[in-house]
């Protein structure tokens, strides 16, 4: 049965090969092939030419075959992710979300900064906060990391800018995005969670002396945000 499959793949590899690439046996040896891949254009491989070792069990297709690169290829760091945040960046200057803005600190694309403006709802209003990015070579897979260079009073954001957010943490998704999170960390301002606090004392405020949590935050805002 795997012969006949091999065969009817054979047939149709050479009847309609796929784009920059071809394939077929070694020898006589049915079960035994070499595929040839082009570097795509569009990437860091291209005009190169990739030598590809296929093998077939013999319960072909039940079981998958052996695949090996022959030629060396070396995976060039943050590839994926430089485009991912290339696109996130342009999607950012073309439909900016309310109160902030992003960008890269100069050439590093993997480093930003970002301004958030301080919530009108909030004792944070008028406050212009600047908040550090740093995206980590596997981005999207891996949440990057968010820090505030501003000081803030706030319950989820401790001294050293550390945010207490779910999804910069478990609850990250590749789906998310920079302008998502930018929007979140507004969303946190306007409504901390003293229920998950970074700051305990802050938060034990928070809950029981409203007013004074207010007080405190609008004076760090005036104090740090407003110069």
């Amino acid at each position: 049965m795997a012969s006949k499959r091999i065969q009817k793949e054979l047939q149709d590899l050479q009847r309609d090969p796929p784009t920059s690439c071809s394939a077929g046996p070694v020898g006589e040896d049915l079960f035994h092939w070499q595929a040839t891949i082009m570097g795509p254009a569009d990437s860091p491989y291209a005009g190169g030419v990739f030598f590809v070792m296929i093998h077939f069990p013999p319960d072909y297709p039940f079981k998958p075959p052996k695949v090996n690169f022959q030629t060396k290829v070396r995976k060039p760091r943050g590839i994926m992710a430089s485009k991912r945040i290339q696109k996130e960046l342009q999607d950012l200057q073309r439909d900016p979300p309310t109160s902030c803005s992003a960008g890269p600190v100069g050439e590093d694309l993997f480093h930003w900064q970002a301004t958030i403006m301080g919530p009108a709802d909030s004792p944070y209003a008028g406050g212009v906060f600047f908040v550090m990015i740093h995206f980590p070579p596997d981005y999207p897979f891996k949440p990057p990391k968010v820090n505030f260079q501003t000081k803030v009073y706030h319950p989820n954001i401790n001294s050293n800018g550390s945010i207490c957010l779910d999804i910069l943490k478990e609850q990250w998704s590749p789906a998310l995005t920079i302008s998502k999170v930018l929007l979140s960390i507004c969303s946190l301002l306007t409504d901390p969670n003293p229920d998950d606090p970074l700051v305990p004392e802050i938060a034990h405020i928070y809950k029981n002396q409203r007013s004074r949590y207010e007080e405190t935050a609008r004076a760090w805002t005036q104090k740090h945000a407003m110069g």
